[in-house]
């Protein structure tokens, strides 16, 4: 069993969030995602002050996987520089780390 990830993301609504999420698993690239919306975003983006609501992505996958998930969210995501941040899970209920790694493709 490959080491499990959890990638963060943001996302500009529940909409984007939601076709973001589909795409994923339909690809098989993560086992789960959740949304957490409501969140508020204040960042510089080109020199200028930002304030906007997002909706935070939770992907769970695999470390093996993690490459080709990264990339295809940058090449799906509809914002020019999307956050897309990776964690590795050092330890977890073992039923559910198999169960995400049986979910997710394996890549080669």
């Amino acid at each position: 069993m490959t080491e499990m990830r959890m990638v963060f993301v943001t996302a500009p609504d529940q909409a984007v969030a939601l076709d973001l999420i589909r795409t994923l698993l339909d690809e098989r690239l993560i086992a789960c995602g959740n949304m957490l919306p409501g969140m508020r975003s204040v960042y510089r983006w080109k020199d200028e002050l930002c304030d906007e609501a997002e909706v935070q992505l939770v992907l769970k996958t695999t470390g093996d996987c993690w490459p080709a998930l990264r990339d295809r969210i940058v090449a799906i995501h509809p914002y020019d520089c999307p956050e897309v941040l990776c964690i590795p899970v050092k330890a977890g209920h073992p039923e559910y780390l198999k169960w995400v790694s049986d979910q997710v493709m394996a890549v080669k």
